[in-house]
């Protein structure tokens, strides 16, 4: 196991100084931070000289880059377009979108596959037909179109909820911005549980465990469950970059200023060090999730070994 990790530790540097690489190039050869300074007017020469002395962007792009990449392991992530350090929006930033995250992570597993081992159980019966075309419509909504009802239903009209979130951001003000943005997430949970379940419940070794009496609970929980929830854990693990990467539109509308309000403002705004900086711990956030799901392969299913 130790070697395993060692060795996956290795395969993340490239992939890291490669995904870095290609979102550094994306923002500074495809967008003009300089323009964005200057507003809708366009900056005059020497303005625009003395911005790109400042920040550094005079330089060639590859320099650049292993300037910004230096600073990285030293904890300098730069500084913002507006004299504010990137590290500071970063604390800021990153708490209140980690409890976002895990509000949406927590409906994924506990609704999602809660109705998925059910409706995998009960394959073919009403309650099946019903989460289906429900998951189905889910799915087939768009998040904006999800968070704005919500926020029109139970903030505006029938006030059970703030239609807008404090600075705090407290987990109990996140439990609708978190079904939101779980929304879609949680109906392919509950859609591939379901199929999980449903074609190991016909497995060989679900038949022999039910032959020797087993209890039907231990049968579902300790040898169904268990494999079926490999590939649902694989998603999920996926899902966590995801979400909070992908958190813009629901941190837009109900006014949360996480990871995806400051990417969004330094999209808008053509900051480069705020989008760069950001996506570059999304980046090792992805990695070492990935990694805690292949660990967790082994746990769900012993037959799993790594060399």
């Amino acid at each position: 196991m130790g070697r395993y990790v060692i060795r996956r530790l290795l395969q993340m540097i490239p992939v890291f100084i490669g995904a870095t690489l290609l979102i550094f190039l994306m923002v500074n050869v495809m967008g003009d931070p300089i323009a964005g300074l200057c507003g809708d007017k366009a900056c005059d020469p020497a303005t625009k000289a003395q911005l790109s002395k400042e920040f550094g962007l005079d330089k060639p792009v590859w320099q650049q880059y292993l300037t910004y990449m230096g600073n990285v392991f030293t904890g300098d992530f730069g500084t913002a377009f507006n004299g504010q350090k990137v590290t500071e929006l970063m604390s800021t930033a990153f708490p209140v979108t980690i409890r976002l995250t895990i509000v949406a992570i927590l409906f994924e597993i506990v609704v999602g596959i809660t109705l998925g081992v059910i409706t995998g159980l009960r394959r073919g019966r009403p309650i099946d037909t019903t989460v289906l075309l429900l998951t189905l419509v889910v799915i087939s909504i768009p998040t904006f179109v999800t968070g704005l009802l919500l926020q029109l239903l139970l903030g505006v009209k029938w006030g059970w909820i703030e239609p807008a979130v404090s600075t705090e951001a407290t987990f109990s003000e996140l439990i609708v911005p978190g079904l939101v943005l779980a929304s879609v997430s949680l109906a392919y949970v509950t859609r591939l549980t379901r199929t999980s379940i449903a074609e190991n419940k016909r497995a060989d070794y679900v038949r022999t465990a039910i032959a020797k009496g087993l209890p039907r609970r231990r049968v579902i929980t300790r040898h169904l469950l268990r494999n079926s929830l490999i590939p649902v854990v694989t998603f999920i693990g996926a899902d966590v970059g995801a979400l909070m990467g992908g958190a813009i539109v629901t941190e837009r509308i109900f006014n949360i200023h996480g990871v995806g309000y400051q990417l969004y403002q330094g999209i808008l705004r053509q900051n480069t060090q705020t989008v760069v900086g950001f996506v570059t711990i999304l980046v090792l956030v992805f990695l070492a999730v990935n990694l805690i799901v292949d660990l967790l392969y082994a746990v769900l299913d012993p037959r799993i070994r790594y060399a």
